[in-house]
């Protein structure tokens, strides 16, 4: 049974801060609407809260979404429709009735779990993560599970395993990834939002691409990952969410408390920033000679001249850190696909192998084994990331740059089947935004401000100081009242 609305404002905490944020936040679009593919989480709560709809309804609608929908953009790697419906009648918490789906690289109890790739056939996941269970508490209704690369390990979502998800702007497009899934499912209509996971770019490369709002959260914020040996923690878990308001609602329900994470606290963002920010504008690379491609750069600089005008101090810049990161990054994801294998290899006795493992993603851990002595070095390079981090926001409140090099590129540019050495130079010369901040720790955002001159979604990114996602939030809001993009819609959607 659902919470009646006087019970969770005399509760306090995070319903009173949901009902607050569907208040403070109204959305004119989403008022007039009852076509539920078109609400955000914030709203559809709110209705099923009021009795205006239910839980049942809300979830049967986004499973016939679903089912329609995915047959265009193959984005569920899973689906658990009857235990949604099943579900749905008793649920309970402040985002009570929400459907969603939870990304493959993770297990939920009971659920088949296949991390994008052929190399665990009819496992059922086990023990949930901290963060999937505090996101199924929220009341959110899983339908299944959404696509991923194998292992998360590259930037489109094309797994052999899984087949090759498509973008719902254009289905001869990427979603990007590794979250791609995830993005595709939210700019599709199907649900508001979707779990989502960044390591190197993994919730905001798939927002670019498929138009939707990507946060990735600061080091700590969120209950650590699954247990690993690595020793720098890249990825923190979020959501794909097309409205600033189920961004901050998810990411301060979420938030660990500050003697926890050691960060400032994350109270609930509910209106635009008020404070101008010193904001600096980076479009080359990481790494000397990337620029990017004519149409993000347009995009960018459109963007950076919106924030000129709304205020803020801009400034163009370059990256703090030296040549050669992208080269350090590359060989620290590469030991972490060896890592990977490794602990398969261990499970199974068997050693690893093309029938189980895509070429990709064994030319990585190749890679590492034959440069492991030049990870040590690496690795110290990457952890004085923060540091230059830390310096360079003395002089900067906020990073605006591309979230990758060009639009979303065809299903195909990053085929996994390709040579390792082609494969890895498109990536590194696509990626080469995102992993500063997973290296970091400092959190930044993709948002849907441009379009391509062929119609496809174009993210600008805004990176902050570690623990400030508050001036990235706040940010956000202004950015999505300034240049509205709820209703955008992609020609696949609901």
């Amino acid at each position: 049974m659902s919470l009646s609305r006087r019970h969770l404002m005399q509760s306090g905490g995070l319903g009173a801060m949901l009902l607050t944020a569907a208040g403070a936040c109204s959305r004119p679009d989403q008022a007039a609407s009852n076509d539920l593919a078109e609400l955000d989480a914030v709203e559809t709560a709110a209705r099923i809260n009021s009795g205006e709809t239910s839980a049942v309804e809300v979830v049967g609608g986004a499973i016939e979404r679903a089912e329609r929908i995915n047959k265009k953009i193959n984005a569920v790697a899973t689906e658990t429709y009857d235990a949604a419906r099943e579900g749905a009648a008793n649920v309970s918490g402040v985002m009570a009735g929400v459907p969603t789906f939870i990304k493959d690289l993770y297990d939920v109890t009971d659920v088949p779990s296949g991390f994008g790739s052929r190399a665990f056939p009819g496992y059922v996941g086990g023990e949930q993560l901290p963060f999937v269970t505090g996101f199924l508490n929220l009341g959110v209704v899983s339908l299944g599970k959404s696509t991923t690369p194998e292992f998360g390990l590259t930037a489109t979502t094309e797994s052999i395993a899984t087949g090759k998800t498509r973008n719902p702007w254009n289905l001869d497009h990427s979603t990007g990834g590794s979250s791609g899934g995830a993005a595709a499912l939210v700019a599709s209509g199907v649900v508001p939002i979707a779990h989502a996971t960044d390591g190197g770019g993994s919730i905001r490369i798939p927002a670019s691409c498929c138009g939707t709002v990507g946060l990735k959260v600061s080091r700590g914020r969120t209950p650590r990952g699954e247990p690993s040996d690595m020793p720098l923690s890249l990825s923190t878990h979020g959501v794909e969410s097309r409205t600033m308001r189920d961004t901050a609602a998810v990411s301060a329900a979420m938030a660990l408390p500050s003697s926890t994470s050691g960060l400032a606290p994350l109270d609930l963002v509910t209106a635009p920033l008020k404070e101008r920010l010193r904001i600096a504008v980076v479009t080359k690379g990481a790494d000397d000679g990337f620029v990017a491609d004519p149409a993000v750069m347009a995009a960018t600089q459109s963007v950076a001249a919106l924030c000129a005008d709304l205020g803020h101090h801009v400034e163009e810049t370059v990256f703090p850190v030296g040549a050669g990161f992208s080269a350090d990054f590359s060989l620290y994801w590469a030991a972490i696909a060896d890592q990977v294998m490794t602990s398969w290899e261990q499970a199974t006795g068997m050693p690893r192998n093309g029938l189980a493992f895509e070429p990709f993603t064994l030319g990585l851990a190749n890679v590492f084994e034959e440069n492991k002595a030049d990870f040590q070095g690496a690795l110290e390079r990457l952890f004085g990331v923060e540091a230059l981090m830390a310096e360079f926001h003395q002089n900067y409140d906020v990073i605006l740059s591309p979230v990758v090099r060009t639009p979303p590129p065809e299903i195909g540019y990053f085929d996994g089947a390709l040579d390792y050495d082609t494969l890895i130079e498109r990536l590194t010369g696509y990626v080469q935004y995102t992993p500063l901040y997973n290296v970091s720790g400092a959190p930044a955002i993709s948002l849907p401000l441009s379009m391509s001159p062929d119609g496809l979604p174009i993210g600008a990114m805004f990176g902050a100081a570690k623990g400030r996602e508050d001036l990235l939030i706040g940010l956000g809001f202004e950015m999505e009242e300034a240049r509205p993009w709820a209703g955008r819609h992609p020609a696949v959607f609901g």
